[in-house]
């Protein structure tokens, strides 16, 4: 079975994998600096001033001159305001004002024709500027309930802000006697342009959310599928260590009571070499006990974890699914879930089911199909495990869960393991259930391991 399969090959992969390790620490200070660096709040106000200020260059004028233009600028400010809303908006707004004044006064200058005002320029892009002022101060007042916020709500309320932050800058132009605020086709505009800018910027912004929010649920997901295999692969050698332990309980009394005996026939030298085997049996006994107990305060915290069948059957099924490529066969996962509810044994489950799963896998010569199903029936919950491949003789089926039985042989003739069917039979007996191997009527599965177990406890985790 995959968690005990230990040979040369798994041994120089490992090895490769802690000294990737080992580097593994300069690459994330890397990304830390990195990362430290554009959440910096003087580089995100830096990129939404050039970045907004770049964007307005792309513009249309609904009226004659360039006294009003409809620009990209606003648009990009505002999905920088919704998507940055962390910084200061305030801060934002007067980056972005300044930059946006010098960034146009430096165009006329360099593609003005002679001779060139520079103070009407400068008030010509003033009032541009109090356009991202005013935008800034307006979505202050929202800034806090973003996330809270409907996004139909949301939308109406850019698209105010937006025509109020264009009423600003015409009031002020026509202060400055640049604009003709009486033109209702200019008002036309600005009403316009603010409605499709508010719901669309406000529609890209959720888009872009719901797709941050997705790749965050699907790295959550990974995270949680390489805790599950490291948590149920550990599993099984805690499992394995407290049968250990018992063992070594029982050696150890009966050592020390063959030291006993010594003793009592006068076997002096004998019962003291009896008696040091017996106190150092009871020493890996002890530390046995010690790194037991580390791991249980483990597997305590994963108790308090529900996760429903279908969820442990989907996180088996695609951890075999790899498997299945890495040993370069085409295997087709068959999953059927009829019954579906929480349970705090995902682990031991998780353990026997990628233990069954990866028996099935390794049966298969090259192409086959692996069956999965699970339905409750009479208070009892069952599971069980199918697969077309090679099959296990009559004489092998009494012996398949015996400690030690194998009927797999590495290249060199050496026999495997042999206690992975051992150990699923030991935790399904631990969970107060059943299993059995059998092989079903026709001739669509070679094999199929069937096990049961109290659904009450299952439940309950009892």
């Amino acid at each position: 079975m995959i968690p005990y399969t230990h040979n040369k090959k798994k041994q120089a992969s490992l090895a490769h994998t802690f000294a990737e390790r080992d580097d593994a620490p300069t690459g994330k200070e890397e990304r830390r600096t990195v990362h430290a660096f554009f959440r910096n709040e003087k580089v995100q106000l830096l990129a939404v001033a050039l970045g907004t200020a770049a964007a307005g260059e792309f513009k249309i004028n609904p009226v004659p001159g360039d006294l009003f233009r409809i620009a990209l600028g606003g648009s990009a400010f505002l999905l920088f305001l919704l998507l940055m809303n962390r910084i200061s908006y305030i801060k934002a707004g007067i980056w972005t004002a300044v930059t946006v004044i010098v960034f146009r006064t430096l165009l006329d200058v360099i593609f003005a024709v002679p001779p060139f005002d520079l103070l009407g320029s400068l008030q010509t892009h003033t009032s541009s500027g109090l356009y991202y002022l005013t935008f800034a101060f307006g979505m202050l007042a929202v800034q806090r309930r973003l996330d809270r916020m409907n996004l139909l709500v949301l939308g109406g309320i850019c698209a105010c802000i937006d025509f109020t932050s264009n009423a600003v800058e015409m009031f002020s132009r026509s202060l400055l006697g640049a604009s003709d605020i009486a033109n209702p086709a200019t008002w036309g505009y600005i009403v316009l342009v603010g409605v499709v800018r508010g719901f669309f910027m406000t529609g890209l912004y959720s888009s872009i959310a719901v797709s941050q929010v997705r790749a965050l649920n699907l790295e959550q997901t990974k995270r949680m599928e390489q805790m599950l295999a490291i948590s149920s692969g550990l599993y099984g050698e805690v499992f394995y260590l407290h049968k250990s332990m018992d063992t070594i309980e029982r050696v150890t009394a009966s050592s020390y009571r063959l030291y006993t005996d010594l003793k009592r026939e006068g076997l002096d030298e004998y019962s003291r070499r009896q008696l040091g085997i017996t106190q150092e049996m009871h020493e890996v006994k002890k530390d046995s006990q010690r790194i037991a107990a580390g791991l249980l305060k483990l597997f305590d915290q994963e108790s308090k974890v529900l996760l429903s069948l279908g969820e442990v059957a989907r996180y088996a099924v695609r951890g075999n699914q790899k498997y299945a490529l890495m040993l370069n066969k085409q295997v087709v996962f068959d999953v059927r879930i009829h019954s579906d509810y929480a349970t705090p044994n995902h682990l031991p489950l998780l353990s026997l089911l990628n233990n069954l799963l990866a028996n099935a896998v390794e049966a298969i010569e090259y192409s086959g199909v692996v069956g999965l199903e699970i339905r409750e029936k009479g208070g009892f919950t069952w599971l069980t495990v199918t697969d077309t491949g090679r099959g296990i003789s009559s004489k092998d089926r009494e012996h398949v869960f015996d400690p030690g039985f194998t009927t797999k042989f590495g290249d060199s003739g050496v026999a495997a393991t042999g206690i992975g069917l051992s150990h699923v039979h030991d935790i399904v007996v631990d969970l107060g259930g059943n299993i059995t191997l059998f092989r079903p009527e026709g001739n669509v599965w070679s094999t199929a391991f069937e096990a049961n177990f109290p659904t009450d406890k299952l439940k309950k985790g009892e």
